[in-house]
Order: C-alpha cells, then sequence, then structure tokens
C-alpha cells in the first residue's frame, strides 16, 4: 500500500525514455523493450561476438543481448547504470539475460560468473563496478556463483573511449591479474562486461583466466557495438 502511494506521488520512469512507469513495470517501459534492438546471439551459431574473438583466444560462447548504437536506447541506459548511479538498470538486464542464458547449451556448465574488474580507484571514484547488479542478477536467477574476486585491475588507466583498437590493444595487454586457488582449477568461468567494442579488454580478462589450470572460458555482455 505505501509503496502504491509513494508511486502516485513520485512516479518512477523509465531508465530509457523517461517517460512514467506504469504499474505492471520495472526499470524500462513496454514500449523501450519492444523498441531496444537485440543481438539473438543465444540463437545463432557462431555469432558475430563469438567470431570477434576467433584467433584471440579459446571461447565456449560469447554473446550480448542487446545492439549499442549511438543516441539510442541501449546508450541511454549503458550510460545512466555507468555514470548516474542507477544500478537498478543492470539488475534488470541481468534478469533478462538469464532467461536466454539458461537456454545456451555452452553455457550449462558454468562454475562461476566473473566481472570485468574497475581499479580500486576508479571503484572509489565511481562507488560501484557498473556491472557488479548484472552479474548478481544473473547469478541469482541461474544460480551460478558470482565471484568478484578472482581476477583483478593491478594498473589505473585512464578511459579508453577515444583510443583506437591498436591503441587498446596494447593498453589492455597487462592491467590484469588473478587470485585464483584450487578451488577454481578446473572450471568454466563465464566473464561480464557493460559493452563489447573492440574486445581488447575482454581478452586480457580472458587470458589471464585461462592461465588457471584446466579453465574454460565464455563471455556475455549487456550489449554490443554494431
Amino acid at each position: 500500500m505505501f509503496e502504491k502511494l509513494l508511486n502516485l506521488f513520485f512516479p518512477k520512469a523509465c531508465a530509457g525514455c523517461n517517460s512514467f512507469l506504469l504499474a505492471n513495470e520495472k526499470v524500462i517501459c513496454t514500449v523501450c523493450r519492444h523498441e531496444i534492438p537485440l543481438t539473438n546471439h543465444s540463437k545463432i551459431e557462431n555469432n558475430e561476438a563469438h567470431v570477434k574473438f576467433y584467433g584471440r583466444i579459446p571461447i565456449e560462447f560469447a554473446g550480448a543481448l542487446f545492439y549499442f548504437h549511438k543516441k539510442g536506447i541501449v546508450q541511454e541506459l549503458i550510460h545512466k547504470l555507468k555514470y548516474k548511479g542507477h544500478q537498478e538498470i543492470g539488475t534488470a538486464v541481468g534478469y533478462w539475460y538469464a532467461e536466454e542464458i539458461k537456454s545456451i547449451k555452452e553455457l550449462q556448465d558454468v562454475d562461476f560468473i566473473i566481472p570485468v574488474p574497475l581499479h580500486r580507484k576508479r571503484l572509489k571514484k565511481r562507488g560501484y563496478n557498473q556491472v557488479e547488479t548484472f552479474g548478481k542478477a544473473l547469478s541469482e536467477s541461474t544460480k551460478i556463483p558470482y565471484d568478484d574476486n578472482v581476477l583483478i585491475r593491478t594498473i589505473y588507466s585512464k578511459t579508453q573511449t577515444n583510443k583506437n583498437i591498436l591503441g587498446r590493444s596494447e593498453m589492455a595487454k597487462s592491467i590484469f591479474s588473478i587470485t585464483a586457488d584450487e578451488s577454481h582449477h578446473n572450471k568454466h568461468f563465464l566473464l561480464i562486461d557493460d559493452v563489447i567494442t573492440t574486445g581488447s579488454t575482454l581478452e586480457a580478462c580472458g587470458r589471464e583466466l585461462l592461465k588457471i589450470p584446466g579453465a574454460r572460458l565464455s563471455i556475455v555482455c549487456m550489449a554490443m557495438t554494431q
């Protein structure tokens, strides 16, 4: 009752278009859900996300839920999640994507969900890792443990947004390390991030995880640039 009264006087807005949410809508309105460009990677063998990592690192599966277009709804969602503190967006996307992940045969034996880490300085400045709520929602829905201690970022670097592919690749080479123990040996890791762009950061993280004896790797992200 109290929540209904609160929503009456302070209605919640859609994270995509800022229109008021209806009583049965959460975080993202129905209109935006229908307009968001889906990749359907879960239904496509050797999809474009998987192909991006060919010859770079061995993976079981790679995919993203949405396409990321400049000035589109997905960019608005990611921006609010990453820079405006709207962590509920990560939760909503995580539950959404979890339903697809449950149907992907290559991911049926995943042992741990591992987020791409932030350096402690950036984490202190931002206050949160933007993929944490995404990963925890995936974990809760799929019952796969979420572990943000295995992979750490050892070097603080400025944003890679304006760097070219070669620059990003060189920067990402040696800025991650692992803190795994025997309980992580012979496991299948699901590496997660917000957006797949060049794939350089994910590749660098993946290389570290694959140093763990017997490790196998898959990658899923909220979105992918097109």
